[in-house]
């Protein structure tokens, strides 16, 4: 797997400073899973902030902040570990959210070869799976703010260019599309959005609000 698109600066400085939406974050942690050079390049950072943190001045904090935040950690119930797949399609980030088989996710039909499953994640943005049929196409829009695309299974293309497994589409406000899912295989993406869809024909603008897309 050769990944040819990759995340932008201000996507991993956010990564690295904590300061994205859950979707977001859910989105880049999942694309370094399967890119050693996003992955690098956001460490790089965190080294920059440590340092950063290891210069700033020190500030007073009460006697007892020390034991009263491990009598919150005692009193806790301990999360029940997960068990993790690795040759699942979904990455470990990714099957915390939606499990390890993509028969196990609750899709529902959008219509014309598309289907989604959206994933709770807090206020800020949102995220899905989108499962395209092998030859489908996405109908064609524009955004209203970011959209970012992430191949976990086939491959997609668009006015851009092509899109396989590990690749990552940044979309903005510029930007037009009409994403096709390749012949062969469907199509299964990670796609996370802080503004609704500007879809450009009427049917898919009715169902928009229904779809919450």
């Amino acid at each position: 797997m050769k990944i040819q698109h990759h995340l932008c600066e201000e996507l991993i400085m956010g990564y690295a400073a904590g300061i994205l939406p859950e979707a977001f974050e859910l989105a880049v942690a999942t694309h370094i899973s399967m890119c050693d050079e996003c992955r690098a390049a956001v460490e790089a950072y965190e080294a920059v902030g440590g340092s950063v943190l290891d210069d700033t001045e020190t500030m007073a904090i009460s006697d007892d902040s020390f034991e009263a935040t491990l009598a919150k950690i005692n009193g806790a119930p301990a999360p029940a570990p997960k068990p993790v797949k690795n040759d699942s399609i979904f990455p470990t980030a990714l099957q915390y959210y939606v499990g390890e088989n993509p028969d196990d996710v609750k899709w529902t039909n959008l219509g014309m070869g598309v289907k989604q499953a959206i994933l709770k994640t807090s206020k800020g943005a949102s995220a899905r799976l989108l499962h395209i049929e092998a030859g489908r196409a996405v109908p064609d829009h524009g955004h209203r703010g970011t959209e970012l695309t992430l191949v976990l299974q086939g491959a997609f293309a668009d006015e851009v260019d092509r899109f396989g497994r590990g690749d990552i589409e940044i979309a903005d406000e510029d930007l037009e599309h009409t994403p096709r899912a390749e012949m062969g295989e469907d199509c299964i993406c990670l796609a996370v959005t802080d503004a609704p869809l500007r879809f450009n024909a009427i049917i898919p603008r009715l169902l928009q609000p229904f779809f919450r897309i």
